[in-house]
């Protein structure tokens, strides 16, 4: 490229050869005249691919426009791709790693419960004004009668000893407007595989206000069990926030009278198992191999005699018969640190069956900060933890609506925990808490309430895969003997046989368990080689080359600044001022001017002989070339001397 360049310049005049700075005029740090010389030595010397084709080809118009252009456009592609790449490393994406291990595992917490939260004989003076209303609501609106109760004669719901508040009615349903009924009654001639018959015009449900009853909403149903079931359980609710405790009362039946039989590999349990908690509605709940475990069960084998074995027993003697419409038991499997939480992931286990629950173990590892919204242990989540427990979102998601509740509604939700210096909704205390729980309820499902958005994601998971298998138990062959082992050891009743006794195994499919971990996708250095790789491709340059831009940058404002500084004291020192400056100039001493003006030419003019000059003061111009020191004295002298004598007549 040099030897073509060399070509080129061949075919004009032969430039004249530079002159040789001598050593008066080498200095330590020297700048470009111009920016053309400047352009010129850069595109000479640089090792960026293509610069030099600027210069070589400078008797070529249409060369050096190609090559311009082409350099330009090579130029913007480069950080196009660059602002790509940052844009992509900006944005902060992952790359999920997915890893197979196998080892013994820890074996999870599995919770049990009864599905009925008290004996009906222990709670029936509290349930029986309840009940009353209840069976007598049913008369008045279904004309049910329910002899146990009511008797031969019932007796209106205003005959009891107070008004009961919140009664549940049946609401007619308006009728829609004639054009949506045509278009009804058109779509239904065309196909109807499934025609109402005997179809009701309306609903039950009942009334709920506010404080000063200023605005009130009806809850309703289509179904008037789920509507009956709603109603009882919301007050039930009021009335199980006045029972001193509700914990596990002297009188009632504890755990061997629940689960007749239990087992993990191959050995049997005791009490230093399971802990114990009561749930308001799904009764009293036994975890085993929870976090209180003095030692965590461990999985060295899979297979069904390798896990948990328990027989249970699911009789319904006693179970509150509005409020208990289930038979068997409720199980979740979930961590040691967990809470658990049976309505969002248990399982109802059918009577007379015998249910095998294979596990599979699953981890997920998110990537904070930047990366993910996530965080470790919900240290920075603005929720106080009510549960005590391990940050899980569900932990996080339930706080945050009892602390909504107790801040809008002036009580707590009872099915949550109780937090300090607060107290359990009741309508004799807060009569209007059902009013405001509802409407809570819309908005937090609409996340009006910023729960979802507050509570962030745990950055670390374990969840287990399930699947279930289920078969009959006892068979028909083997019932006979099964029944009579069981009433003679655990008292269990054999009229009810199969409806009474239910099976459960939960144990591990196999002990290989999948890791998802989030890695990040473009790291630093995966930019940096993606940049190089840009820069290689459009400009075929290096490291080196980056820096030969910017030393060429800087130069360009150093002329910058010295053109600047030029005009100004071109301006300043100009005779266009006036005799008034003329007269500031001459007047001013040879000794305060600054030793970088050199002002040796015009006081050595001054002083040689000849005819008098007319005294045009002009200041010299400054050396912008160099920043070393100024010419000897001696040779300004000399100078003068040589263009004053070529100047005598």
């Amino acid at each position: 490229m040099k030897g073509e360049c060399r070509e080129e310049e061949g075919l004009g005049p032969k430039p004249a050869a530079p002159q040789q700075p001598t050593e008066e005029e080498e200095a330590l740090i020297e700048f470009h005249r111009s920016y053309r010389d400047l352009f010129q030595f850069f595109c000479n010397n640089t090792t960026i691919h293509g610069a030099i084709r600027l210069v070589c080809s400078k008797h070529n118009r249409m060369k050096t426009a190609f090559w311009a252009v082409l350099w330009l456009c090579a130029f913007i592609m480069m950080y196009w791709q660059f602002g790509q790449l940052f844009g992509e490393y900006f944005s902060y994406p992952v790359s999920l790693n997915i890893n197979l291990n196998s080892d013994k595992l820890v074996f999870p917490a599995v919770t049990i419960c009864t599905l009925n939260p008290y004996r009906y004989t222990q709670v029936k003076e509290e349930l029986e004004e309840l009940d009353r209303i209840t069976e007598q609501t049913l008369y008045d609106l279904y004309k049910y009668n329910s002899s146990n109760t009511l008797g031969a004669h019932p007796r209106g719901r205003r005959d009891l000893r107070e008004p009961w508040p919140h009664p549940l009615q049946r609401l007619r349903v308006p009728a829609p407007p004639s054009g949506a009924r045509r278009a009804r009654s058109a779509a239904s001639s065309v196909q109807d595989n499934n025609p109402q018959v005997n179809r009701k015009d309306w609903k039950i449900g009942f009334q709920l206000c506010n404080q000063n009853k200023s605005d009130c909403f009806y809850q309703t149903y289509s179904s008037g069990v789920d509507a009956v079931r709603e109603w009882y359980r919301f007050h039930y609710i009021n009335i199980l926030s006045r029972l001193p405790d509700t914990s596990l009362s002297s009188g009632e039946d504890m755990l061997d009278n629940f689960i007749f039989a239990c087992r993990f590999n191959q050995a049997s349990c005791n009490q230093a198992n399971y802990s114990h908690f009561h749930h308001p509605m799904y009764g009293n709940c036994y975890t085993f191999n929870g976090k209180n475990n003095s030692n965590l069960w461990m999985s060295s084998m899979p297979g069904i005699k390798n896990g948990l074995s328990l027989t249970l027993r699911t009789e319904q003697n006693d179970f509150i018969p509005l409020l208990s419409t289930v038979t068997g038991a409720r199980v979740m499997v979930h961590g040691q640190d967990e809470p658990a939480f049976m309505d969002d992931g248990g399982f109802n286990l059918r009577p007379g069956m015998e249910t095998s629950i294979s596990m599979r173990k699953e981890a997920l590892d998110r990537l904070g900060g930047n990366y993910g919204d996530c965080t470790k242990n919900g240290s920075e989540v603005p929720v106080e933890n009510l549960y005590r427990s391990k940050y899980t979102q569900q932990v996080c998601i339930r706080s945050c609506f009892q602390e909504n509740m107790i801040k809008q509604c002036g009580c707590a939700y009872i099915f949550y925990p109780l937090p300090k210096n607060a107290e359990f909704c009741d309508y004799r205390k807060h009569n209007s808490w059902g009013y405001c729980y509802y409407k809570l309820q819309d908005a937090f499902s609409s996340d009006h309430l910023g729960c979802f958005t507050k509570c962030r994601k745990p950055c670390s998971v374990t969840s287990y895969q399930l699947s279930a298998g289920y078969s009959r138990w006892p068979s028909v062959t083997s019932q006979d003997w099964i029944f009579q082992m069981l009433s003679r050891q655990n008292n269990y009743t054999i009229n009810n046989k199969r409806n009474g006794v239910a099976k459960l195994n939960i144990f591990f499919k196999e002990l290989k368990y999948k890791t998802n971990s989030e890695s990040p996708s473009v790291t630093m250095v995966t930019l940096l080689s993606n940049l190089g790789s840009q820069w290689s491709l459009w400009f075929g340059s290096s490291v080196l080359s980056v820096v030969e831009m910017a030393e060429l940058i800087f130069d360009l404002l150093v002329i910058t600044f010295l053109m600047l500084l030029r005009r100004f004291r071109s301006r300043y020192w100009s005779p266009g001022r006036g005799g008034r400056g003329a007269q500031e100039v001459a007047s001013t001493p040879a000794s305060s001017f600054p030793s970088h003006f050199c002002p040796h030419s015009t006081s050595l003019s001054s002083s040689l002989p000849g005819p008098a000059i007319s005294p045009a003061l002009t200041a010299p111009p400054p050396a912008y070339a160099t920043l070393g020191p100024c010419p000897s004295p001696f040779s300004l002298a000399g100078a003068h001397s040589s263009a004053y004598t070529l100047g005598k007549p």
